[in-house]
């Protein structure tokens, strides 16, 4: 039996635990609610910036970066070596905002600050490898060589399903390559941007690094238009909607600024014939239920072949019996709350049409809780059986909805995997090395992520995390997804002491 805190349990749980992470609350009070998914009530009411203040914000941060592009990258990397160690040490804190804030159960809450901790790890080290090429030069007595530079103020607009991990990736990447960062959080998760924030804000007073290298700015929608339309901020790093992902490329793209775009993903999984379904079970149920279906890489499809596709269905519905629904604080939760009502709105509805399209309800749909707590909304975890692949599976619905189709060729299945306008994230189940190579292959999933005999969520932060198509083709975090925060010089060095031009051209005087 699941029980779920009071307003007044909730509000002074998270005031409490913001105030350990140093913010001063009291400073912030006053202005606009915000509400937790975990009841649906008020939890805090803080004051709000207007477009106007982007101004400011960024004339710090230009301010900021003039002295922190010259400061060399391994002592830039001191101050992320630092934010990582305060992170770990205020783990459980942000946790429980997060839980609090975004609905996530304890674990999941968890391991996104350790995410945090991670990304701090990776950018240290990175201080030290933030490497050039040297190619050789066709002229004699000349040496030809490419450099990275610090780009910029960095501006990042976050979403609520990962209100603390994201946002590190850009920040810890971002500092060591010289930029500073302006963040414009999730309205539905103030709190634990704000604790994000005075965490840093501890480490750069610690390493004497400039104050306005970090600035967070809660607000609305006009303060996300005006980070990105601002001709001071060099690169925009926004993750949410493919909607959103639509305003925001041109806009930023108009003004000649770079964007890094995190958008929707449609993820599936393809489970052949010959795949161990006790694996695919276990992988598809976390990546589909897990984060109550709102991670952009949360599974939604299932492409099962046809031998096996009955007995996967069976045992998934099994498993989706047995989740534990309700309060993400409580020790054996799996799956929260969604984000708010017009989530919930969206994953009935969009079960309406795929059985209206001759789908079958298989297990779940409707409300869990509702009179614990009215204001919240506990989705069960639905899985629909369709006979092939309609609109409605097509569109990306951010909810615990999962689809399952059948094939017969293994080559269809990779082509229903990618008839859809996303492209982030995909699995296969198989022990045929002959399909797992395909499905990774050039001919195989479109996404930027190819993952084997694993679900199609739970990336590490040492690869690059990003997709294509719709999901806008952007990379974080790992592998060489610093490069975005960096300017790129080719040098040519000439020695000589004449002067060849290059391809042969003769312009003496």
């Amino acid at each position: 039996m699941t029980t779920i805190p009071t307003q007044d349990e909730l509000s002074t749980l998270a005031l409490e635990t913001a105030r350990r992470c140093g913010v001063d609350v009291e400073a912030h009070a006053g202005g606009t609610d915000s509400r937790s998914p975990v009841n649906g009530l008020p939890v805090a009411s803080l004051q709000w910036r207007d477009a106007a203040y982007v101004d400011e914000a960024v004339a710090r941060a230009r301010d900021a970066f003039l002295r922190w592009r010259s400061v060399p990258a391994p002592a830039r990397g001191a101050l992320v070596k630092r934010f990582g160690e305060l992170l770990a040490e205020h783990k459980d804190d942000l946790a429980t905002l997060v839980s609090i804030e975004a609905g996530k159960i304890t674990s999941e809450a968890r391991g996104e600050v350790q995410e945090m901790v991670d990304i701090c790890d990776f950018a240290v080290g990175l201080s030290r490898q933030l490497y050039g090429r040297t190619m050789p030069s066709e002229r004699p007595g000349h040496r030809l060589m490419e450099t990275w530079h610090p780009l910029g103020v960095v501006g990042v607009v976050s979403a609520f399903n990962f209100p603390a991990a994201v946002w590190s990736w850009n920040t810890a990447v971002a500092l060591v390559c010289g930029d500073p960062v302006v963040w414009k959080p999730s309205e539905a998760t103030p709190l634990t941007s704000l604790a994000c924030h005075a965490v840093l804000a501890q480490a750069i007073a610690e390493t004497d690094a400039p104050e306005a290298l970090s600035q967070v700015l809660l607000g609305g929608p006009d303060v996300g238009q005006a980070l990105v339309d601002h001709p001071g901020v060099a690169l925009l790093s926004a993750t949410g909607s493919t909607r959103m992902g639509q305003a925001v490329g041109p806009r930023v793209a108009g003004r000649f600024g770079r964007s890094l775009l995190e958008l929707g993903g449609n993820n599936a999984a393809v489970v052949s014939g010959s795949a161990d379904l006790d694996l695919a079970v276990r992988g598809i149920v976390f990546a589909a239920a897990g984060t109550a279906g709102q991670r952009c890489t949360t599974m939604r499809r299932v492409i099962a072949h046809t031998s096996v596709v009955d007995e996967l269905t069976d045992r998934l519905a099994s498993a989706y019996d047995r989740l534990p629904i309700g309060n993400p604080l409580t020790e054996g939760t799996l799956v929260g709350p969604l984000v708010n009502r017009r989530a919930y709105e969206s994953m009935e509805a969009a079960i309406t049409t795929a059985t209206g399209d001759g789908g079958k309800l298989v297990v779940g749909g409707g409300r869990a809780h509702e009179d614990l707590a009215p204001e919240a909304f506990y989705a069960r975890p639905a899985i629909v059986r369709m006979d092939e692949q309609t609109d409605v599976v097509a569109r990306e619905t951010f909810a615990p909805l999962l689809y399952v189709l059948p094939y017969d060729d293994f080559r269809t299945a990779i082509d229903l995997n990618n008839a859809v306008p996303q492209g982030l994230s995909s699995s296969v189940f198989t022990s045929d090395v002959r399909e797992a190579e395909l499905f990774c292959g050039p001919e195989g999933s479109d996404c930027g992520i190819v993952n084997v005999n694993i679900g199609t969520s739970g990336a590490e932060i040492g690869g690059a995390f990003g997709g294509e198509k719709e999901t806008g083709g952007g990379r974080e975090s790992g592998s060489d997804a610093w490069r975005a925060y960096m300017r790129r010089a080719t040098n040519t060095i000439n020695y000589s002491g004449e002067l060849p031009l290059a391809q042969g051209v003769d312009f003496s005087v």
